[in-house]
């Protein structure tokens, strides 16, 4: 039995990369994340109907913005969008690790043996089999798990990762933002579609 429980609590909402600027960029003033969240609740800077809704979707996000590094941080404040997309995508993937091993066993496993469709029953059969090792994957509803599939799959989109036609997509990283990421780890790098040959271009 794999001792690392799957959070599979991901339906809150995709990428969030307008929320996300908003949110990382006020942390990078205030340096308090408790600060942040009190911030955008109370002057509603997510620009949403409801309380409760600024709310769980605040959390979300700082619960992502936490997974970064404080230099990958600021390079998502002042990166591009691409750069912003695939730091976003770093910090889904160290939150929830369903996603960093479907990244890694899945899409990156496709994408080096030339297999670049990416289809709902890739999900589906990966998710089977981590079922055999995850018992917190059996309390997951039919109807939940169709939404984490449809969750998965826009946020991929939204980082460019897939494309509309659920096409895996190379990941291009700017050089700085692979200098970032490897400085904590180059292992991270593999949740991107990137070739055998640029990852170990960029070993430590």
């Amino acid at each position: 039995m794999n001792p690392d429980k799957y959070s599979m609590s991901f339906t809150t909402g995709t990428l969030f990369h307008r929320e996300s600027e908003i949110i990382a960029g006020l942390y990078l003033k205030e340096g308090d994340w408790n600060k942040v969240r009190d911030e955008v609740i109370n002057k509603n800077l997510l620009q949403l109907r409801t309380t409760n809704s600024v709310k769980r979707i605040c959390s979300e996000i700082i619960s992502r913005l936490k997974q970064l590094k404080p230099d990958e941080l600021e390079l998502f404040v002042e990166g591009d969008h691409q750069e912003q997309a695939y730091l976003l995508w770093l910090a889904i993937c160290r939150r929830y690790r369903f996603i960093y091993d479907f990244s890694v066993e899945v899409i990156r496993e496709k994408f080096l043996t030339l297999r670049y469709d990416l289809s709902y029953e890739d999900f589906d059969t990966f998710f089977n089999e981590k079922m055999e090792w995850h018992e917190e994957m059996e309390k997951v509803t039919t109807t939940t798990r169709k939404k984490l599939r449809q969750f998965l799959f826009k946020m991929l989109r939204e980082t460019e990762l897939i494309n509309a036609n659920e096409s895996i997509i190379p990941a291009m990283l700017s050089p700085r933002l692979i200098d970032s990421i490897r400085r904590h780890g180059v292992e991270d790098l593999r949740i991107y579609p990137m070739l055998e040959s640029e990852l170990q271009g960029c070993a430590v």
